[in-house]
């Protein structure tokens, strides 16, 4: 990833597509500001109070704590590997599908993070021309992507960090302002323990749906392997237990999913459930001030949006096409895709995308991990992973079946009815794991020395 330092000539080295070398890491604080900006995101707060509408919020926060530990354990494993290799996903991905075969994995991640820069770049977009009529949509989204694509041309070791870390104040106090303003403003009430339809108790099926929704975002778990890789070799244990484990997931899932519950049971005047419902609730409680809030959150989001669509982007077109270009010109492609996708009418078809390309990341996810644990590779040395680098084929056919079979599994059990198709990612996963282990011994993988 761009801004490594080069230890010979001292000047920087643009590490997007090669394995992060030691001197390249961040402490410890410097990463985790960098990471923790994931946890801002307003789409936390409408996915937990959504769940909780449809399914209650006792079965709601059972599916949050599920997927905490699941988040927690796949990720401890996940980020360990990327830390102690350095190896980015597209890189990893070589290892797993080929040279070529890795482009598929590359151009997922790359699409969903900037469906997510859609999303959230829309939250400010629609709140500027809520509180400002005169300004067009059209022309705020312009000034969100203006505003946004030149935060990412500075690299993570040099300015992500620090960006986020003095934002963390800002969006912690603006959440608990936003709480505090809506129970003076409503009055306390335990309803929003009860929120979602009558008599909606704990049940298998509530809590389970609740559970597997939040498998569709997995891409959270590539983006904390691409994370991953900055950590400094000797802080793996903070970073897998702490960093990006259950600490983090119990904030992004579990803290801001309630805080979506507790603010759309308590503002009655939200109107119909939605991100944009939510947003205008926040203004109208709020005021500029709320604004500010939501542009606090949504800039330290989108930090981590652009920058990971820019660097995948571009490890894209240099290993399929050979095009290399400066980072910040991935950066300005980057923006402009996501202004297009703004204005194209695509924002509410958004999740129903997002939705199947979740079962190629579960697929991948679980490729990934079957990969690292079949294998041994605590004392793989820099150079052998280098060297398995070089030597993968175009494709490696044993990967890159499970993965395809896995997610052709999923596909046809996401389209058959109720309650069946709430199995697609258990059986995307179980698949691409099982066929995983059972056939992809081709070529390409690393030895058993030098593996995961």
């Amino acid at each position: 990833m761009a801004g490594a330092i080069d230890p010979v000539g001292n000047a920087e080295l643009d590490v997007s597509t090669v394995r992060l070398p030691e001197q390249a890491r961040m402490p410890r604080f410097a990463l985790t500001m960098a990471w923790w900006a994931l946890c801002s995101a307003m789409v936390y707060l409408i996915i937990g109070a959504t769940l909780a509408l449809y399914y209650g919020t006792a079965n709601a926060a059972i599916g949050m704590a599920l997927s905490v530990l699941m988040y927690s354990a796949v990720n401890y494993v996940l980020t360990r590997y990327a830390l102690r290799t350095g190896l980015s996903v597209s890189l990893f991905s070589r290892l797993l599908f080929g040279s070529a075969g890795a482009a598929l994995a590359t151009l997922v991640f790359a699409a969903t993070v900037i469906y997510y820069a859609v999303f959230e770049s829309s939250v400010i977009a629609v709140a500027l021309h809520s509180l400002v009529p005169s300004i067009s949509y059209p022309l705020a989204s312009l000034l969100v992507v203006i505003y946004s694509v030149p935060l990412v041309f500075g690299s993570v070791q040099k300015w992500l960090d620090k960006l986020n870390g003095v934002l963390l104040p800002f969006y912690l106090v603006g959440m608990i302002a936003a709480i505090v303003l809506a129970t003076r403003t409503f009055g306390y009430s335990d309803a929003w323990l009860h929120f979602g339809p009558p008599r909606s108790g704990i049940s298998a099926s509530g809590w389970w749906n609740c559970f597997v929704y939040y498998m569709g975002v997995w891409v959270f778990m590539m983006a904390a392997f691409d994370f991953a890789r900055f950590g400094e070799k000797r802080d793996i244990e903070y970073h897998s237990r702490f960093n990006f484990g259950a600490p983090f997931w119990t904030v992004i899932f579990g803290i801001n999913g309630l805080a979506g519950v507790y603010l759309v049971s308590t503002i009655h005047d939200a109107g119909t459930l939605s991100e944009i419902s939510v947003v205008l609730a926040i203004l109208k409680l709020m005021g500029w001030w709320g604004f500010a809030f939501l542009v606090v959150t949504q800039t330290r989001i989108n930090t981590a949006n652009y920058y990971l669509a820019t660097v995948n982007v571009q490890a894209l077109f240099e290993k399929a096409a050979g095009l290399k270009l400066p980072k910040f010109a991935w950066t300005i492609l980057v923006g402009a895709v996501v202004y297009g996708l703004m204005l194209a009418g695509v924002f509410e078809k958004l999740l129903q995308a997002l939705a199947y390309q979740g079962v190629f990341v579960v697929a991948w996810v679980a490729v990934a991990l079957a990969h690292i644990l079949s294998e041994r590779s605590e004392s793989s040395s820099d150079s052998e992973i280098d060297a398995a680098l070089e030597r993968v084929p175009a494709f490696n056919v044993g990967g890159l079946a499970a993965w395809l079979v896995g997610v052709a599994a999923g596909m046809f059990v996401m389209n058959l009815s109720t309650p069946y198709s709430s199995f697609s990612s258990i059986v995307t996963f179980v698949v691409s794991a099982l066929t995983y282990c059972l056939f992809a011994r081709s070529p390409g993988r690393l030895s058993s020395a030098t593996s995961a």
